[in-house]
Parts: structure tokens; sequence; C-alpha cells
């Protein structure tokens, strides 16, 4: 299993982002972790939520456009070359990222590293076959 993302397509305005993310406050949704990337016109805001599917419709209810995908979740220390690690071994499987990010755990000195690949199962069974906890969605989503 993988982890919900939701991709949200925010205006290039002022306030926008804070009113999308007040409106998931507002509802109990709690953000685990992000990512903002943005053209000239519109912003792609990229977010593992504790509830995907309430913040889903909490945005289509604010009007606001977005879509959920599944990403691999991969714990790793944090340390200097641990992400370098993991994406050598995902070289070596022949997996390309599409995107990433990452963020600190709550526990451990570990972080969590967000990765999309074209074929998320055979990345999986890689990157375990080679020692590299993934975490499953139930998991990630409890440390909320």
């Amino acid at each position: 299993m993988f982890v919900k993302q939701l991709s949200i397509f925010v205006e290039n305005k002022q306030g926008r982002l804070a009113d999308i993310l007040d409106a998931l406050s507002k509802n109990g949704v709690d953000i685990c972790a992000l990512s903002l990337a943005d053209t000239t016109d519109f912003g792609v805001l990229r977010i593992i939520a504790s509830q995907p599917e309430l913040a889903q419709r909490v945005l289509r209810d604010e009007g606001v456009i977005s879509k959920t995908s599944e990403v691999l979740a991969v714990e790793m220390n944090d340390t200097p070359g641990a992400l370098s690690a993991i994406l050598r071994v995902l070289d070596t499987g022949n997996h390309s990222v599409e995107y990433m990010y990452a963020f600190v755990g709550q526990k451990d000195n570990k972080a969590i590293v967000v990765i999309k690949t074209e074929n998320l199962e055979d990345a999986e069974k890689h990157l375990t076959e080679n020692g590299i906890h993934t975490i499953h969605a139930e998991n990630l989503y409890r440390s909320f």
C-alpha cells in the first residue's frame, strides 16, 4: 500500500494559499508534509494529510481543484548521505524519480522522503529487497 498525496492547484494571488490551508485547518486536517512549486499563473501544492479523503472533500467544497495520487514514503536516517543511498538503489533498479520531497520524522533521528516514480510497485519492491524501509499509509497517518 502507498501513501495518498493531494496535488492542489493554487492561483498565484496573494492570500490564496493561506485561504486553502485555513479551510483544511478549520476542518481538522493536519498536514504532515508539503511541497509547493509555482508557475506564472498557478502553483501546485502537494501535501500528505492526516485525512486525505476529508481534505479532498473540503477542497472540493471550497472550489479548489485537487487530485489524489499515490506516492512512496521511505524512512531513512537523518544523516548525510542517507538520501543519496536511497537514490542509488532506485537507480540500480532503473527507477527514475519524477519528484520528491522530505520531512524530518518525530522520533529516532529519522526522516521521511516522499517519492514519485513511474512504477511505484516495482520501486517499492526493489527498495525493500535492498533493505530500505517504506512506510505504509496507515503507519504514516497514525503519527499525526
